[in-house]
């Protein structure tokens, strides 16, 4: 039961196969409003609800309903169920009230980023309490992963006057070890005709985390019960490897955006976004290999990471509607002081059948550098680092998406609408020497998941 041994890449994956970036339905060049709009709340999801009153405005004093259903998997690892309902409640022409909850549950083995040996292994649960084999050449997976997340968000959306437009709002989440509060605040101002609009968001929260048996001290030991002759010794062993009490992190978020029409049916978006995160960074559930010269494990590890991470984020957008359809090309870059980089190149084409009937084709591609404490393992014979951690995701990679999605309008305004895709993960070698028997050994597996989707709308 452990928040991050839900996979980050999930929770990132989870935003991506979820977020609605395209609201234009119409088979007719767009007008300059609606697009602005639609790409508004497309591309400043975090800062959410911006956007919603021009839709809702056409049917004032009503409520728009949206659920889906989503099913995560991994091969042979990491499998998750998400529900999402979300209501939207427009009053008058000037304000709307906006709701969210989303329940998910996730179970199946996940690395623990320890190495595969000739021999088999033996790790202790993360509670202390028993201790789970991995076979000789196998990758050493964490079976006893297996949570359930509630999340909730409010947020409104106030028309000020014809020009400016305000937005407030603030979520929680909870799951068994961790809980996140937060709020988030947003204002938009309009200019040559509503052709240009200028956005300004900001978001902060404040997130507990408390693992399943404590949280350990950083490269302690790996205390494990068939090295004691008692179990009160190894109870002793394991407590001296955490620390008391839980921990918190705080995340503060600024995003700078400008919207241009271009003409009646393109538009160009470009958002600047910095992240401050300081606090409790560490993963509590990594651990590291210590392997010698022959590639063979000494000792395992918990991981350390730095308590404080400033990212950058610069994206551009650009969204047009065809005569028979909606297609959109994005870039974003992201950068911080943990020296990880990254480039996302994205693309939606969404083709109308008919006017009720549409098929939308995804393509993604991702790219990103190492943190500069990434190791995929110790060295028995050299000093410990101020920072380790061989968690593959803040590893080299590469990921591509593919997906494709059909819909089409029913009687009284209702949509239905399938999505399905395919994700592949390809980490890569930093450039680590791999010594002795690790050789023989794929040290960097790829990871595949398949992500589908029903939603209906009303």
């Amino acid at each position: 039961m452990n928040k991050h041994h839900k996979s980050l890449r999930y929770k990132s994956l989870r935003s991506n196969f979820t977020q609605a970036i395209e609201t234009t339905s119409q088979p007719k060049p767009l007008q300059s409003k609606q697009i602005a709009a639609a790409l508004t709340l497309a591309s400043c999801g975090l800062f959410a609800a911006s956007g919603q009153a021009t839709e809702l405005a056409k049917n004032p004093d009503s409520w728009k309903v949206d659920a889906a259903l989503m099913y995560y998997g991994e091969q042979d690892r990491v499998q998750a169920i998400e529900a999402i309902g979300s209501a939207q409640k427009a009053f008058g022409d000037d304000s709307v009230l906006d709701l969210k909850l989303v329940v998910d549950s996730l179970t199946g083995p996940s690395a623990s980023g320890a190495v595969a040996q000739s021999g088999s292994q033996t790790f202790t649960r993360p509670s202390g309490n028993g201790q789970y084999q991995v076979s000789a050449g196998e990758t050493p997976l964490d079976d006893t992963f297996h949570d359930t997340r509630v999340q909730a968000n409010v947020g409104w959306t106030e028309v000020l006057n014809p020009l400016w437009k305000l937005n407030v709002g603030a979520n929680i989440s909870k799951e068994f070890d961790y809980m996140s509060m937060g709020v988030n605040a947003g204002i938009e101002r309009g200019f040559n005709k509503d052709n240009t609009t200028v956005f300004m968001g900001t978001a902060y929260s404040v997130d507990t985390v408390d693992p399943v048996g404590g949280r350990p001290v950083d490269f302690s030991s790996m205390a494990v019960r068939d090295k004691f002759a008692t179990e009160e010794a190894y109870r002793t062993a394991f407590n001296a490897t955490r620390q008391g009490g839980s921990d918190d992190k705080q995340t503060a978020d600024l995003m700078l955006g400008v919207t241009q029409v271009l003409n009646a049916r393109w538009l160009l978006q470009a958002n600047y976004g910095l992240s401050s995160v300081n606090g409790y960074l560490t993963d509590p559930y990594k651990v590291l290999s210590v392997v010698n010269s022959d590639g063979q494990t000494q000792d395992i590890l918990y991981e350390s990471r730095p308590d404080s991470r400033l990212k950058h984020s610069v994206y551009l957008m650009t969204k047009g509607a065809l005569d028979s359809g909606v297609v959109d090309f994005s870039y974003r870059y992201n950068t911080d002081d943990w020296d990880l980089t990254s480039h996302t190149l994205e693309s939606h084409y969404r083709y109308y059948f008919s006017g009720n009937f549409y098929g939308q084709l995804h393509l993604r591609y991702y790219q990103q550098t190492a943190v500069n404490f990434y190791q995929p393992f110790l060295l028995a014979d050299t000093t410990l680092p101020e920072f380790a951690s061989a968690d593959y995701r803040i590893g080299d990679m590469t990921a591509y998406t593919l997906g494709v999605k059909f819909g089409h309008r029913l009687s009284g305004g209702h949509e239905m609408s399938y999505r399905l895709e395919y994700y592949q993960q390809d980490p890569k070698n930093n450039g680590t020497a791999i010594p002795g028997e690790l050789q023989n050994y794929d040290l960097f597996p790829t990871q595949k998941a398949i992500v589908a989707q029903f939603s209906y709308s009303f």
